[in-house]
């Protein structure tokens, strides 16, 4: 693909430290419900939707009321006990800057639902550098299916070969497989380079990537000198 029209910016352990947090605020939802469930067993799966979170660590397949309960009072959680204290990545700011100064559309695409997604913008400090927002409300199937990812680029209004991704976990790379989008993935959401495989390329942080720009995915490509064939 040439230069990217587009980067669908996934938000949580990519613009913001917040992937312990909501293992953390599963924990105590699931407790609160009579379940012991260790933060080692639900930080791995930090990432996808609550509705296919919930079912790997508890028997609840059966019982969406039960599920939709426990991620309803994790989101309460979450919001009251853990995102006052939410911390952008650093670099996160400058890197969307120079996103837009390329003039690419910034399309936020969360696993979480739109007023989460909404704070977590806010306090990565970017909100107004976003051209639109897409959530767990805009998709009928969470992450790793690509639904989430699908709306994004409709509302970007590209395909997804004039578009990238930007994500953090093995299932921004599950999902966006199906539609054929390439994924520039962080380390600082706490996955290893062994589970982001399939990536077009792998940095700590947004700091490091604006540090590596020019030769990374996102870069223009360079404007042809006269003579050049």
């Amino acid at each position: 693909m040439g230069h990217p029209k587009a980067v669908l910016l996934d938000v949580d352990g990519t613009l913001v430290d917040s992937n312990d947090a909501h293992a953390r605020a599963y924990v105590d939802a699931l407790k609160a419900y009579g379940y012991d469930v260790p933060f080692e067993k639900v930080r791995p799966l930090i990432g996808m939707g609550g509705d296919k979170l919930l079912p790997q660590v508890i028997d609840v397949e059966s019982d969406a009321p039960l599920r939709e309960e426990i991620d309803a009072r994790r989101g309460e959680i979450f919001k009251s006990r853990y995102l006052p204290d939410i911390k952008p990545f650093p670099g996160v700011r400058e890197l969307l800057e120079r996103l837009r100064r390329d003039g690419l559309t910034l399309v936020a695409a969360s696993s979480a639902k739109e007023d989460e997604a909404d704070a977590l913008l806010e306090r990565a400090g970017v909100a107004d550098l976003i051209d639109a927002r897409t959530s767990s409300d805009d998709a009928e199937n969470s992450k790793p299916d690509p639904d989430i990812l699908q709306a994004a680029l409709e509302r970007a209004g590209v395909s997804a070969q004039e578009a990238l991704l930007l994500g953090d976990t093995p299932y921004d790379l599950q999902a966006a497989a199906p539609l054929g989008l390439g994924v520039v993935a962080l380390r600082c959401g706490g996955w290893r380079d062994e589970d982001l495989l399939g990536a077009l390329a792998v940095y700590d942080d947004p700091q490091a990537l604006l540090a590596g720009y020019d030769a990374s995915p996102l870069a223009p490509e360079p404007a042809s000198a006269p003579g050049d064939v």
